[in-house]
């Protein structure tokens, strides 16, 4: 399959100051990519940059295998073929959602061009609603009609900065799955920012962890949330609680007991990565086989069952810890000690 675009060591600078450093990753025909990272971390620089937005100082954008943007051949950004979104959909108050739409097909008879307009608008179900104005439309149908104007010159890709976050979280993940089977029914990539990486489970392919300018991990989401290779990359995603260990010939000692492990080098290394479906909570067992350990700091309700945030009994240890997170569908109270140990699992350590 055709690489759509090629990034490589793509840098860029504001006034001496380092944006981007070293971005380097490429996509294929109607791959989605997900953008993810702290604010500040370069992810909406990084779309106005690939939409020629923001100049580049250094490395290559290569767009479809043919056209190459760099610092001696810079591409306006209406000869890159890349459709942009943006957060607040940035449609025109005054034109209605037919002139809108219309607004992005250039060079077309009128016939045709309303052809393509009524196509789009069947497309992304926003029929009957032509003459309308963007006060008049939902967040959803507003959000419809900006990508209906994206596509409407035919582009290759499709840039979106945080498309879902003015969306009703009770359609939202509808949409997701709505606009994702138009894309890819369509053979059109997408570069998406979010803050939220339920989104990014929904919506992409790949995901890319951003941290100070730079991709700490491109990949699945699958395979970046069950192998972090970083400890920034497993603490944005929020993939677990860290808990202090010690290793003793490869058995890891913990605040709620011990594990074995074959991994040499964790010599260095000083935290687990406990997630909570790897927490076990012992109610059955004689005190004196798993004596209490944690005491319950936090209670909250969740369609997963309770969430509970703990932490150790034993505030004197070195292994002691503040915060460990499980959820449970047994109520406990507030302060009521309990017994966790860790099932055997592949670990995490940083």
């Amino acid at each position: 399959m055709t690489h759509i675009i090629n990034i490589d060591q793509l840098q860029v600078k504001f006034q001496n100051n380092v944006i981007l450093s070293d971005i380097s990753f490429s996509l294929k025909s109607g791959e989605i990519l997900g953008l993810v990272g702290p604010s500040g971390c370069g992810k909406t620089t990084l779309l106005n940059t690939l939409a020629g937005f923001i100049e580049q100082n250094h490395g290559s954008i290569v767009l479809s295998d043919s056209l190459t943007i760099n610092k001696e051949n810079r591409i306006p950004t209406e000869k890159r073929n890349i459709g942009m979104i943006f957060q607040d959909y940035a449609l025109f108050p005054h034109l209605t959602v037919n002139k809108n739409v219309g607004f992005g097909i250039k060079n077309t008879p009128k016939t045709a061009k309303e052809a393509k307009i009524n196509e789009l608008l069947a497309l992304l179900k926003l029929d009957g609603l032509g003459q309308r104005f963007p006060h008049q439309l939902s967040g959803g149908q507003q959000q419809r009609v900006a990508i209906a104007r994206a596509l409407a010159s035919q582009p290759k890709i499709l840039l979106l900065d945080e498309p879902f976050s003015n969306i009703d979280s009770r359609l939202r993940n509808d949409l997701m799955i709505e606009i994702r089977q138009l894309l890819k029914s369509l053979s059109i990539s997408a570069i998406f920012v979010t803050h939220n990486k339920d989104e990014v489970f929904t919506f992409a392919d790949k995901i890319a962890v951003m941290y100070q300018g730079k991709i700490l991990q491109f990949g699945s989401p699958i395979t970046v949330s069950q192998c972090p290779n970083s400890w920034q990359v497993a603490d944005f995603l929020q993939l677990g609680s860290w808990l202090p260990f010690k290793n003793e010939n490869t058995v890891i000692k913990t605040a709620i007991g011990t594990l074995q492990s074959n991994e040499n080098s964790c010599i260095d290394k000083e935290f687990l990565l406990i997630k909570p479906k790897d927490i076990e909570v012992n109610l059955d067992t004689p005190i004196t086989q798993n004596p209490k350990n944690v005491v319950v700091n936090h209670i909250s309700h969740t369609e997963q069952g309770y969430h509970y945030i703990v932490k150790s009994i034993d505030t004197n240890s070195d292994l002691s810890f503040n915060r460990l997170s499980f959820y449970h569908s047994e109520f406990f109270t507030i302060d009521q000690p309990l017994s966790l140990t860790i099932k055997p699992h592949q670990l995490l350590m940083f």
